[in-house]
Parts: C-alpha cells; structure tokens; sequence
C-alpha cells in the first residue's frame, strides 16, 4: 500500500503496523509539487517505511516524480512534509510581506520582481506566484 495523503506521522506508523499485522506493505509517501507537479509528473515524493518496500515501489512512484527519496521508517515521508511545509509558509509569507511593501512604498512591484527573481532572493514561489501576488491573487492551494 502507498500512501499518499499528508496525515500526522503517529496516524500513519499505527496504520503502517495494522497494514504489517495483515501481512500487507506500507510506504507513507506524501508529495509536493501541487497540481501542475502532478499534472506534469513532476513531484517531490518523500518516503516512509522500509527500504524493501520502498525499492519494491520505486517504479510505480518513478512514474509521476521528480524527486523519490525514502527518507526512513514509517512515518517519515510524512515529517519530511511537515518539514517542507514550514518551509513554503515562511516563503510565501516573506514573497508577499516583501511585494506588499514595494507596493506601499510606492515603487513599481513587478519591476522589484523582475530584478530580485535574479538575484540571492530567487525562489519557485517567486517564480510561480510573484506576479498573481502582485495582482492579488491567493488562491493556489496553499494559505498563510
């Protein structure tokens, strides 16, 4: 069994033992990369459980990833996307703080993005949702 949902680590090693206990194999393999990273076979797949099932799952996974990794033990795919969450949060709370204040200090945003995409502050939210930003719009899957 793969799978895929973004659930809490404690959750997925409980069902990991009950899927053990039935004699079934179990990989905890939450993705990242969103819909057009699945649309495109293009995700960042993050993998828990044993290293035997994980190579027996490689090939089906492979279908769809940009990036496999077993990361550990069940469970640890999911803290693996608890860890990129944390990371996109503060990504995309920097990106619109930053574009929000070109904005009010009255300077041209889309320019400031065109520059800074450049440059150390380059990232794919920058790239991806710099602009929509700028023009206001939030809802691509992700919220702060």
């Amino acid at each position: 069994m793969i799978d895929f949902s973004t659930v809490p680590p404690d959750r997925t090693r409980a069902i990991a033992a009950r899927a053990s206990a039935a004699g079934m194999a179990w990989i905890d393999a939450p993705v990242s990369g969103g819909q057009a990273g699945a649309e495109n076979g293009k995700l960042g797949i993050m993998c828990g459980g044993d290293q035997a099932t994980f190579d027996r799952a490689k090939d089906v996974l492979n279908v769809y990833a940009k990036a496999l990794v077993r990361i550990g033990d069940a469970g640890a795919g999911q803290l693996t996307k608890m860890v990129n969450q944390i990371c996109i949060a503060g990504l995309v709370q920097a990106l619109s703080e930053g574009l929000a204040f070109a904005q009010k200090s009255g300077i041209d945003a889309k320019l400031v993005l065109e520059v800074i995409s450049k440059g150390a502050a380059q990232s794919w939210q920058m790239e991806n949702r710099g602009n929509t930003m700028i023009d206001g719009k939030f809802d691509f899957g992700f919220a702060v």
